[in-house]
């Protein structure tokens, strides 16, 4: 994970309250974790059930 690349959510607000940031370019797998704990846990999303996950955030 130290070569991932993470970037910060679009839907991150700026109070730094609420704030996800995802890893891109690895194999298979969209890492996830809470930029307020860079060193903490990191969910691993399938990259197959990325999309639907995203979606379904989305969703009304």
């Amino acid at each position: 994970m130290n070569a991932a690349r993470w970037r910060t959510s679009s839907y991150t607000n700026s109070d730094g309250g609420t704030c996800v940031e995802v890893a891109d370019g690895l194999s298979g797998v969209v890492p996830v974790r809470d930029s307020k704990r860079p060193d903490g846990g990191v969910v691993m999303i399938g990259a197959a059930a990325w999309v639907p996950f995203v979606a379904s955030l989305k969703a009304p």
